[in-house]
């Protein structure tokens, strides 16, 4: 007998074996999707492998299969078992992060009534509830369960089917259907210009029928000896509106109307521009890069903002193109996608695909069909502009994976598991491809950084702005010596205020930069203090103006604004500091005539409205753009002259070994908005310590000086690059299990670890969605087996998790955590 390992979509830390039924043998492959049975409910499968190894317990049978070939491929395989191993979670959450769920087919078993004839059966009352329900319509175990709450549903079922009333069956549905579109084509056999004369001098009698064919003519560009056009059934009615006589047509042989499968994402796309040539400065990069990589698989390019480093990568692509090889493009935010794809589309018409969180199931599910067997009629996509997600994708001929704005930290994953980091996790699937891969960014995270000065990596610097255009001209605007002389207007600093007008004045474009959304942060009492709080999670409300909500940014808890404190009653209730909404409400006030717009979170919820406002702005009908991180990432904008960027001291002010290196990469990389063509940009930063050492960087846009100044801290501190971290967060619904648990871990990893254990503290936001959480830190110095350390940390938590009270306890594991 053969078997099979299977990995499952669920999060269990083990394969599960099935035996291969006679019927299957000699079908089943590594890599194909299976349908299997686990606790009376059906999942699709993944095809491990294939052995004769019976296990110790008794397996059940693979019940069908989806696909007759492999469906994931080999090193996919691999690459999933490396994202487990290294950011320790289970194969299946893999599984479950890497396929749409239209791919993850799944089902349950249905009850369907198998005799009407009940005469002489004798039925308990829990029998005869569950056969009155199904007279009506057949329904899954799980269903019934919960209709009837039957806690002992399943005896009650085995024993209908025993007494031959009901039967059960597997009810597994596809969700994915392709989505066809009619279209209309002259008949094979009218295969000469004689045929198609006659044709027309039989319908000279009949007018419409006659139109429509010469409609037909027209939109196909019909001309005996070359390939027709292909037309719509709907363009063509939209011509001739008589479906009667295309009917017509269609029974007298001379037209045929077929379905042919549509994409639901990008079809027909033609080329509309060509690829730029390079400038010198430019073309320096390109050949330093195309040298690094005969030694090295991956090159880091550290281009300062309006570089041009978007054209070498059109340049890179294309070669690899040439070579038949795929090429992915990731980048970190869904907001800048539009202009990339745009740009790449121009130039590579529909070989370019995306994938991201904005398309629905179908369209993921689409884009994977189309990557792993190209679908009828359309090839498959040789560029794929993606998100993190877009590393799971099944690519045949990899050659190249660009990672743009490599330093940010939306590459990170944070929930659910598996929480990889995407460009960490892209240099291992380009390993085990034979690929390439390029980091791109103006301002490279350290760790990277620090591997290229090393010599991991290989370095190539482009310091010349496309067209030599000047960096933006930076201005700290203080903000406390303005308040201390009462100069301030509102929350903006005068100074600001004036360059706006002047930037409104000449017709240019401003960008407003806050990294928090919402009307205000917080709201508090001004005669006891009180401040409104989640009482899911602890956290204070941030105020929406425009609902008129107080609401909570973790979990969406949300209550109506008080008109009097609750605590002492007072009607002195106000809002404290400002977000993106704020801004964009005082502006208004300021300057009423211009076209103010956000781009946020709260204003991006539709599919397209990331795209809709990007391409507003891009074509001049909003004024300012006024916005969170969205605004600082990849985004080229011809006509912005002024940034604005508002409390900078909040970027600065964090907990957290990385919040000057953030904060610089964030000013710096919005600071790079403004000036990209024509004149010199400039930029004011409001702060009230003008003189922190990080503003001075940004304004001299330094990015050796603080690389220097931070790699020095890191290195005198114990933190990355010269250090390893795991994070460890306990979670559960009551504190003082989740004290008494984490301390009880930490104690135990120290005696295996010693003083690389740090904690167990509590995060900033202690309670999340009434779950308390404490985390423990764990250092590991260069040297210190990766392997050894995580072994031991998922057998001690394991075992201490056995005992008792602990087993439902949540415990998650963040590798390299950021």
């Amino acid at each position: 007998m053969k078997f099979a390992d299977i990995i499952l979509p669920i999060a269990s830390p083990k394969l599960y074996t099935y035996n291969i039924p006679e019927k299957l043998q000699g079908q089943i492959k590594p890599g194909q999707r299976v349908i299997v049975e686990v606790r009376k409910k059906l999942y699709t499968g993944i095809v491990e492998r294939i052995h004769q190894q019976k296990p110790e317990y008794p397996t059940k049978e693979i019940s069908d299969i989806i696909d007759k070939e492999p469906f994931i491929g080999e090193n996919q395989l691999k690459f999933w078992h490396w994202i487990a191993d290294y950011y320790m979670c289970t194969i299946g959450e893999v599984y479950m992060a890497a396929l749409p769920p239209s791919l993850r087919l799944e089902g349950e078993q249905t009850v369907y009534l198998h005799s009407t004839d009940l005469h002489g059966i004798l039925l308990t009352p829990d029998e005869q509830e569950v056969i009155d329900l199904i007279k009506k319509k057949n329904y899954t175990i799980d269903y019934l369960r919960k209709k009837t709450q039957n806690p002992k549903i399943l005896r009650t079922i085995k024993s209908l089917v025993e007494k031959g009333v009901v039967r059960t069956g597997q009810n597994v549905e596809n969700p994915y259907r392709p989505r066809t579109e009619k279209y209309v084509r002259l008949s094979p056999e009218i295969d000469s210009q004689e045929k198609l004369n006659k044709i027309f001098t039989s319908l000279s009698r009949a007018k419409k029928q006659s139109d429509l064919l010469l409609a037909y003519m027209s939109l196909a560009k019909f001309s005996f000896g070359r390939p027709a056009k292909e037309v719509k059934y709907k363009d063509l009615l939209e011509k001739v509106n008589s479906p009667s006589a295309l009917k017509a047509l269609t029974d007298k042989n001379i037209l045929e109307v077929y379905e042919k499968q549509i994409l639901r994402i990008g079809e027909n796309l033609e080329i509309s521009s060509e690829i730029n040539p390079l400038t010198p400065a430019q073309q320096q990069a390109y050949d330093q890069i195309s040298h690094l990589f005969q030694n090295k698989s991956v090159v880091l390019l550290h281009g300062i903002t309006g570089s041009g480093k978007t054209e070498i990568y059109i340049r890179l692509i294309q070669e690899q193109i040439e070579q038949g090889k795929q090429v992915l493009y990731l980048l970190p935010e869904i907001a800048i996608t539009s202009q990339i794809v745009a740009r790449l589309q121009a130039v590579f018409g529909d070989k370019v695909g995306f994938y991201h969180s904005k398309l629905n199931d179908l369209e993921r599910a689409e884009v994977w069909q189309r990557l792993n067997r190209p679908l009828a009629g359309h090839d498959s996509y040789k560029i794929i502009i993606g998100v993190r997600s877009a590393i799971f994708l099944p690519f045949r001929n990899l050659g190249l994976i660009i990672v743009d704005e490599e330093h940010e930290n939306t590459y990170k994953q944070f929930e659910p598991a598996p929480r990889y980091n995407a460009r960490d996790a892209a240099i291992m699937l380009a390993q085990l491809s034979d690929a390439r891969v390029l980091l791109g960014t103006a301002t490279p995270s350290v760790e990277t950084y620090y591997k290229a000065k090393t010599g991991k990596y290989g370095l190539v610097e482009l310091t010349e702005r496309f067209e030599k255009i000047e960096l933006p001209q930076i201005i700290l605007a203080d903000t406390k010596a303005a308040s201390q002389k009462k100069q301030m207007k509102g929350i903006f600093h005068p100074l600001l205020l004036d360059n706006i007008q002047q930037a409104l004045n000449a017709g240019k474009q401003v960008i407003m930069f806050r990294n928090r959304r919402g009307f205000a942060p917080y709201m508090e009492c001004q005669d006891c203090g009180w401040i409104p709080k989640c009482k899911h999670c602890d956290v204070s409300l941030t105020y929406h103006k425009e609902d008129n909500k107080l609401v909570c940014h973790y979990c969406g808890y949300s209550i109506d604004v008080p008109r009097q404190c609750p605590k002492c009653g007072s009607f002195k209730i106000q809002i404290r500091s400002f977000g993106t909404e704020r801004i964009e409400d005082d502006l208004k006030i300021f300057f009423p005539q211009a076209n103010i717009h956000r781009l946020d979170l709260d204003s991006t919820r539709g599919k397209h409205s990331h795209q809709r406002i990007i391409e507003q702005f891009q074509s001049g009908k909003i004024n300012i753009l006024v916005g969170t991180q969205m605004v600082t990432k990849g985004l080229d904008f011809h006509n912005v002259s002024l940034v604005g960027i508002l409390n900078a001291d909040s970027l600065i002010n964090f907990p957290d070994f990385r919040a000057m290196e953030r904060a610089f990469q964030l000013m710096v990389q919005v600071s790079g908005r403004a000036g990209r063509r024509g004149s010199r940009g400039r930029v004011i930063i409001q702060t009230s310590q003008p003189e922190h050492p990080v503003f001075h960087y940004v304004m001299e846009n330094d990015y050796q000086g603080i690389y220097q100044w931070i790699i020095n801290e890191r290195r005198d501190f114990n933190y990355p690059p010269f250090t390893r971290l795991i994070k460890i967060t306990v979670k559960y619904k009551e504190e003082a299990m989740v004290d008494t648990f984490s301390k009880l871990l930490a104690d135990t990893l120290r005696k295996y670890l010693k003083h690389r254990v740090l904690g167990p503290e509590y995060p900033p936001v202690k309670k999340i969605q009434n779950w308390y959480r404490k985390e423990i830190l764990i250092k590991l110095e260069q040297g210190v087996s990766l392997t050894k350390v995580k072994n031991i940390i998922r057998t001690e938590t394991d075992r201490i998790r056995r005992m008792e009270n602990f087993y439902k306890i949540r415990v998650i594991f963040d590798v390299d955590p950021m």
